[in-house]
């Protein structure tokens, strides 16, 4: 057995692994292709890279992803820690600034004695099979797994695999937004505050700039309008196991809207809880965008995931009321995503079911989420210490979420997709209590006692 222990992948679930192997006093190597080789939808150097939105998601207690963070946070999760003190405004929500997130996780892993970085794609010259066969290894590359990577994991695992594919929003500046018509404010701030005079509530509303959330209203034509365009407009071709193989967790702007004229405005459009205060009445679609740096200079349209060509992202999304005049600093992608059928293959501690050497970690397990993704590199991570130390593994407790997902993933299910932190894959409450807020709330502290022990 090698003195080290490899993690293949400098993602936020290899990072996480690698960190959590390192403080325990064992070496790692920490193989990373970049900046050899690019994934398509990867551009930075640093690690820990986020390419679709900076949302963490939800902080809050009640919340099943605020909880897994919280969870995070009494195992001493690093990359948690770096979230925590990257953050922008978001509201309730963790949201990071990407560029200080990325460039403080390099700095913590580069910094770190224990662990050596290899850059260098396995399956050129390093192959997996010769790693596992004398030695511990953690993959975590992603869900844009390399081909010759991929081709390997196959290789090993036989033909188990499967594809769903992901989209990412697109960025625009600030000042290029139209202040005019957009206003500040987070969902029903503006409806609870509108017990005044009317007149007074507009002129106040409009100079709010201390929200998380600017919002653009839109009236039934305007909507309307922009409907038609999205869903007629050109997108980049997909062959037809693709077009089946859309994640429903994230789901492309324009397919949601196919489904029905006002699916948006029941989804990421809807207005409830808002007031236009140029009208002083609830707005017929409303389109939020979430600050995406430090300096808040830029910002992500939220729920608006797009597989369109960018020439069409420019021209329908300006459409929308308060975009005419909007500067894209990205547009939004589709890339490939890869997962292995982990219900089949591993067990609840992330390690492969017919060599004990392997552990998978991060999105190609089935987890879906940032959170979700350092979640399951933490016990992947924990897990290869045991392993290496010759010691009983640990299997979090299913009623914690990050038991529950560990669990999810490593129980047999012939409809298996990704899977993100929710409620509904924890065991139920021994009482019955209707009241949801109470319910989660209930289950978010019999959790937190239990990662406690």
């Amino acid at each position: 057995m090698k003195d080290y222990i490899t993690v293949i992948g400098a993602g936020l679930a290899g990072c996480e692994a690698a960190y959590q192997i390192a403080k325990e006093g064992i070496k790692v190597r920490l193989y990373e292709m970049k900046p050899k080789k690019y994934t398509p939808a990867h551009s930075s150097e640093n690690m820990a890279e986020i390419v679709c939105s900076n949302s963490f998601k939800s902080n809050l207690h009640t919340n099943a992803c605020g909880l897994l963070k919280e969870e995070l946070r009494i195992l001493d999760s690093l990359l948690i820690k770096i979230a925590d003190e990257s953050a922008v405004p978001a509201g309730q929500a963790l949201a990071v600034d990407r560029e200080i997130f990325s460039k403080r996780v390099t700095d913590e892993i580069k910094n770190n004695s224990n662990i050596e970085i290899i850059n260098e794609e396995i399956g050129d010259s390093t192959h997996l099979k010769e790693l596992i066969d004398d030695g511990i290894v953690i993959v975590a590359t992603g869900p844009l797994t390399s081909d010759l990577l991929s081709k390997e994991i196959m290789d090993l695992i036989g033909d188990n695999d499967l594809h769903f594919y992901d989209a990412a929003a697109p960025i625009v500046t600030k000042e290029s937004i139209d202040m005019n018509i957009a206003f500040w404010g987070d969902r029903y701030d503006q409806e609870r505050a509108k017990d005044e005079d009317i007149d007074s509530w507009k002129e106040r509303i409009k100079d709010i700039d201390n929200s998380d959330y600017i919002n653009l209203p839109m009236n039934k034509e305007e909507y309307e309008n922009f409907w038609n365009e999205l869903v007629n407009a050109e997108v980049v071709e997909l062959h037809e196991f693709e077009k089946r193989e859309i994640f429903e967790g994230c789901m492309p702007v324009e397919v949601m809207a196919k489904r029905g004229i006002d699916t948006l405005r029941y989804g990421p459009l809807k207005p409830v809880g808002f007031t236009d205060p140029r009208t002083g009445f609830r707005p017929y679609a409303l389109v939020q965008l979430r600050q995406d740096n430090t300096e808040g200079s830029i910002y992500n349209l939220v729920g608006f995931q797009t597989n369109l060509k960018f020439g069409e992202q420019k021209r329908v999304f300006s459409m929308i009321p308060g975009l005419e005049n909007a500067e894209f600093e990205k547009y939004g992608v589709m890339h490939r995503n890869t997962y292995i059928n982990s219900t089949k293959l591993l067990d609840a501690t992330y390690n492969y079911k017919d060599n004990n050497n392997l552990f998978f970690a991060g999105q190609l397990t089935g987890v879906e989420g940032y959170v979700e993704s350092i979640s399951s590199g933490l016990v992947a991570g924990i897990n290869a210490v045991k392993k290496y130390k010759n010691e009983s593994k640990i299997e979090f407790n299913e009623r914690t979420m990050i038991g529950a997902l560990a669990k999810y993933i490593s129980t047999e299910n012939e409809k298996f997709q990704p899977m993100n932190a929710n409620f509904g894959i924890v065991p139920e409450l021994n009482e019955k209590i209707r009241d949801k807020k109470l319910r989660y709330e209930k289950l978010a502290d019999r959790a937190i006692n239990l990662i406690k022990l």
